[in-house]
């Protein structure tokens, strides 16, 4: 299985391109939420 490519815009929390570079800055700002908040949950 081949391993996700690195981000090299920067707004990807894992390291590895999740598409977020595509999203405006207001949708980037909700994503970023909405992850840290899963992330404090588990």
């Amino acid at each position: 299985m081949s391993e996700a490519p690195k981000c090299g815009c920067g707004r990807s929390p894992t390291g590895n391109c999740i598409g977020w570079h595509a999203l405006s800055e207001d949708e980037y700002q909700t994503k970023k939420a909405e992850y840290e908040l899963n992330k404090s949950n588990t």
